[in-house]
């Protein structure tokens, strides 16, 4: 009884770096949501208008935050996996390492791309700022 709680207190230990992890992806696709709203009210507004350039950047604005959305998604996904392999992995009496390290060396890569969408969208938007 007293080593199986101590294996779970483990496995608890090595799961907190991945969800504080989880816990900044999630932040980042609330900043992210945040911004492609914006994008989606500012292109309603001017819908009936003639403002063809600023209608292109607009949706190139939407597909590079979709971009950095899906890729966040993918690894908040990753870092699920994760954290369920290093249980899983307690659970069994197994070593996840291999696991562990593919999904999370997966989830950073997929989290390099997304932060790259995403200032490649900073980049669009302070554009804009010329244009006018």
């Amino acid at each position: 009884m007293h080593t199986e709680i101590i294996v779970a207190a483990h496995a608890i230990q090595q799961a907190v770096a991945p969800v504080f992890l989880l816990t900044g992806v999630g932040a980042f696709l609330s900043v992210l949501s945040s911004r492609l709203g914006r994008v989606i009210d500012r292109f309603r507004s001017i819908e009936g208008e003639t403002h063809a350039g600023e209608k292109k950047i607009l949706v190139q604005r939407a597909r590079w935050i979709h971009w950095s959305i899906s890729l966040c998604t993918i690894c908040a996904l990753f870092v699920c996996i994760v954290i369920a392999a290093l249980f899983i992995g307690s659970e069994l009496g197994r070593d996840p390492s291999g696991t562990v390290s593919l999904f999370f060396v997966a989830a950073m890569l997929t989290l390099t791309f997304a932060l790259l969408c995403f200032l490649r969208e900073i980049s669009l938007a302070t554009g804009i700022i010329r244009l006018r």
